[in-house]
């Protein structure tokens, strides 16, 4: 009896779960532990590209408050105001000490400040009088590309696709026509349109970036061969000058140097100020 209870004992232990081991114990030395995660950040590239795009959507709203704005101008007030502007800017001494310029030529549809008495002004009606070498803008292609080409006469003009008038890049002898920016000699005023502009220098164009892009090159060109920097005007109506601080801007915005408006000249930069007195 015994031996059959042994080894029914001995058959029951043999089925019985073996015990499992207790894990051994660790031990971590404080000083080698990683520290914590930080807590994930906006990368700078993220954050910069969010700072542009809040600059882009204000500067397109501005745009089309500035745009209902002209819109809402009488054609009586719109006349009057360029009438006003372009007298100011041919009575000046500074416009008319000027030799070489370049303006732009005025789009009505665009509701930009005429232009034209001032290009007439440039150009010479007979060869016996004394004219100033005027170059004009011709845009190249949509990714900010424009040149600034001299004519002589204003049938030097024709239209583009957009039925905005601009210089064909021959002349009448089928040579190229001279680009400012490969000129041997500088020019002293640029005229400028815009949108929207304020007493600080600021100035918000049509949002393609040619006049900003054709600035920076031509100032670099200038401080390159010693030249002293143009003057930089811009023509506005009585709705496009905003308050201090309405303008936003980023680092590819050229400051302008000088306003004429209905009202009269306000010059802005330290240049301005001394050569517009």
């Amino acid at each position: 009896m015994i031996k059959n209870a042994v080894a029914t004992l001995m058959v029951r232990l043999h089925h019985l779960p073996l015990p499992r081991a207790a894990p051994a114990p660790t031990y971590r030395c404080r000083r080698h532990l990683a520290p914590p995660l930080p807590r994930p950040r906006a990368s700078a590239a993220a954050m910069s590209t969010a700072a542009e795009q809040a600059v882009a959507d204000q500067k397109r709203a501005l745009r089309a408050e500035v745009r209902r704005a002209l819109k809402a101008l009488s054609p009586d007030q719109r006349a009057s105001e360029d009438l006003a502007i372009q007298t100011t800017i041919l009575d000046s001494s500074w416009f008319k000490a000027s030799k070489r310029l370049c303006a732009y030529i005025s789009c009505q549809q665009l509701r930009e400040v005429d232009t034209s008495k001032i290009l007439a002004q440039c150009l010479p009606s007979n060869t016996e009088e004394l004219a100033k070498d005027l170059y004009v803008p011709r845009v190249e292609d949509k990714n900010r590309n424009m040149r600034m080409l001299k004519i002589t006469t204003m049938d030097d003009l024709v239209k583009n696709s957009m039925n905005i008038l601009e210089p064909s890049p021959v002349d009448a002898t089928g040579n190229d026509r001279e680009d400012v920016l490969s000129s041997s000699s500088p020019v002293d005023l640029l005229l400028l349109p815009g949108q929207a502009f304020d007493r600080t220098g600021r100035r918000l164009g049509r949002g393609g970036g040619y006049y900003d892009t054709f600035l920076m090159k031509y100032q670099e060109l200038a401080k390159e061969k010693g030249w002293n920097q143009p003057l930089l005007v811009a023509l506005l109506y009585s709705v496009q000058i905003m308050d201090e601080g309405v303008i936003p801007v980023n680092s590819t915005d050229v400051p302008i140097d000088a306003l004429v408006s209905s009202s009269g000249v306000i010059p802005i930069s330290a240049a301005a100020v001394q050569r517009m007195q």
